[in-house]
């Protein structure tokens, strides 16, 4: 007779319990999620299973060094079955992390026993499932959880006390942590390994402050031509931004400018002698992009700049805009570099109507490992000279496997090296960018304006997409003075600070917004007397003797970010509700948050999005999001006036936007 062989048992891709949807990653899956060094990390995953029983998740998350946590989800009550542990990632480099689903068998028995024991319905019975659930956990326990768990359960299994009496035993504090501790998992089902890039904190966090180093110390002869400003001057101007609060420093090219095609001021196409050019028409008889335009010094003059730098708290963020001028000896030694058109002549950079004369585009498939191997040459040459962070120009317009394989092999060898990506384009090109190794972006923010635009733009960028994109939200630009400023005054140029620096970990502004510049060139969204194209010295000492400057509010933003975490975490913004259609309401909170003083750290911002008027309203808070209860009351100190009122989940506000068009709020609780 033929022996009966056992069924094989039916595959399936899903596991005993289904674990799906993890949270952070990337759509695809095909680069690690993205975080910083100090960010809490929202872990998320939807587990479940068939039926009414008990599940517990785990999130188990390895560190670079191999240190292994494991850390209970919780359910978020959406009921949706999604569950989300917080996690603080304290190291630099790759971790990884999966979820693990199982059979919660004491859970589900609790319930179960708390329901049947008080009814009398199969009371011994559930105690004698009971006893053996506790005799399981005392197995997997040591000490005294061992000694306690297993005198538990031959109590609860004692007919000789009423079974109340034995119920209660059980619910003992003491026994609960026990169990928790040692808890019986069976039918553990785990998901697919994910991997976390965690990268160096100013990878996400900052403010950046941009100046041309040749305005600073430029001085107009008697004859009207210019003395440029240079590397020595510039530095001059580094204690004073240090002193505003910022991190960074961005210098526009300081590369050699061309000479063929010059642009004049405000962009005109004919330039006089002595006019500057714009620095991002890069190369002339004096080099390219591995030189030093002779105006500013040397690259001797331009490491000492970045050691003043470092002496005063900050960082140097250099441009690497990829094309050239007519004049580069890229053009002379590599005329392969470029478009050829049927003419002969070489095709310069257009984005109609606007046409750029003075540059000529890189075209990438002509020769792609050369042009490779030349832009790594440059990046190296730069590094070598104490430069961490690149502004990338127009990198939407270069191919998206150059910026993966050049980001790569940098940050292979340099892993401090930071690419923030000046692409103002169509959002799949954006997302991509932070996609294959950008560690941060330029945003739509500048022209997001309204409460309604404002709430909409938050929630996005704080959103699923934060595991790969990282915003900066940047107020003004030499190419960026939108009509908001323009025709806001002071009260727009202060809020729009205000949100860009407590909204998003990083920010920056570009010099002269605290001068309140607000005249466009006609028939553009650009300052008049572009700084690009000519020299714009300021008297930085008058403006703050007359007090014309909104530099000590850049300063206590910059103060505040400094003093509370919240504000630094991207995935920590809630948009809150008011009765106005021009005040904007969203906190910053986190689990995990602290302040130096050791008291969670909570930051709500109330803004009025209208530079013209004062408007009064009522907010109204989501405590929850707050980590309080509903109808909890708590002492709301505006970190800007230093007043404080009590709140709760509605308040009255009233925003002058020509006193202070914003409330900065920190939360402080009862008793702290």
């Amino acid at each position: 007779m033929a022996k009966t062989q056992e069924p094989a048992k039916p595959e399936a891709r899903t596991g005993r319990i289904p674990v799906l949807d993890l949270h952070p990653q990337q759509p695809g899956n095909r680069f690690p999620a993205k975080a910083v060094v100090g960010d809490v990390v929202p872990f998320e995953a939807v587990a479940f299973r068939e039926g009414h029983d008990r599940i517990g998740v785990t999130l188990v998350l390895a560190s670079p060094s191999g240190v292994r946590r494991r850390i209970p989800m919780r359910p978020l009550e959406d009921g949706l079955d999604r569950h989300r542990a917080l996690a603080q990632v304290d190291e630099q480099g790759l971790w990884r992390w999966k979820v693990e689903a199982w059979a919660d068998e004491w859970a589900t028995w609790h319930h179960n026993a708390e329901i049947k024991i008080a009814a009398d319905i199969d009371a011994e019975l559930m105690a004698t499932m009971g006893a053996e659930l506790l005799r399981r956990a005392a197995k997997a326990a040591k000490g005294m959880d061992a000694t306690m768990l297993a005198g538990a359960a031959s109590a609860l299994e004692d007919s000789r006390v009423p079974i109340l009496q034995r119920w209660a035993s059980v619910n003992d504090p003491d026994i609960l942590a026990a169990v928790d501790r040692n808890r019986p998992r069976s039918l553990v089902t785990a998901s697919e390994t994910l991997q976390l890039r965690v990268e160096r904190t100013r990878a996400a966090v900052g403010a950046w402050y941009e100046l041309f180093p040749r305005s600073e110390g430029a001085v107009q002869r008697p004859d009207g031509s210019w003395q440029s400003g240079t590397f020595a001057t510039a530095a001059k101007r580094l204690p004073a931004v240090a002193a505003m609060g910022f991190d960074v420093v961005y210098l526009p090219p300081v590369h050699p400018i061309g000479e063929v095609n010059r642009k004049g001021p405000n962009n005109t196409l004919t330039p006089q002698p002595g006019d500057p050019g714009s620095p991002w028409a890069i190369g002339s008889k004096d080099g390219g992009h591995d030189a030093i335009h002779p105006d500013l010094g040397t690259i001797d003059d331009f490491r000492a700049f970045v050691r003043a730098a470092a002496d005063a708290g900050l960082e140097v963020a250099m441009d690497l805009a990829l094309q050239s001028a007519p004049d580069h000896p890229w053009v002379t030694e590599h005329p392969e570099w470029f478009t050829t058109l049927p003419d002969g002549s070489i095709a310069f950079a257009e984005n109609p109507p606007k046409k750029y004369q003075d540059i000529y585009p890189i075209n990438f498939d002509n020769d792609p490992a050369g042009i490779v191997a030349e832009v790594l040459r440059i990046l190296e040459l730069w590094i070598g000279c104490g430069v961490q962070i690149f502004r990338v120009d127009n990198p939407h317009t270069k191919p998206l496997w150059f910026w993966e394989h050049v980001i790569a092999r940098v940050n292979a060898a340099h892993p401090d090296v930071v690419f923030l990506a000046e692409a103002f384009t169509r959002p799949a090109m954006m997302q991509a960018l932070g996609k294959v190794g950008f560690q941060q972006s330029y945003t739509y923010f500048a022209w997001r304006n309204t409460k309604a635009e404002l709430e909409e733009y938050l929630r996005e960028v704080t959103g699923t997409q934060a595991a790969w994109f990282k915003p900066a939200f940047w107020v003004n630009t030499p190419d960026i003075l939108t009509e908001y400023l323009q025709f806001g005054g002071v009260p727009a140029f202060k809020v729009r600070a205000a949100i860009a620096a407590t909204a998003v970990p990083t920010w920056g502004m570009y010099a002269g917004y605290e001068l309140i510049e607000d005249v466009a060139r006609p028939g553009a969204e650009e300052a008049i007397d572009n700084e690009k194209y000519e020299y714009k010295p300021r008297d930085w000492e008058r403006a703050e003797r007359n007090g014309s400057s909104i530099a000590p509010y850049i300063t206590r933003l910059n103060e505040i970010r400094a003093a509370h975490p919240a504000i630094r975490q991207l995935w920590a913004l809630d948009v809150h509700w008011s009765d106005d259609d021009a005040i904007l309401v969203y906190s910053k909170h986190v689990d995990g948050a602290f302040t130096e003083s050791g008291e969670p750290d909570t930051i709500i911002v109330v803004a009025n999005v209208d530079p013209h008027s004062a408007r009064q309203t009522t907010v109204h808070l989501d405590l929850t999001k707050l980590g309080m209860r509903p109808g909890e009351s708590f002492e709301a100190h505006d970190l800007i006036t230093g007043e404080r009122w009590h709140w709760s989940d509605h308040n009255f506000v009233r925003l002058d936007a020509f006193v202070e068009p914003a409330h900065v709020i920190h939360v402080r609780r009862s008793g702290a």
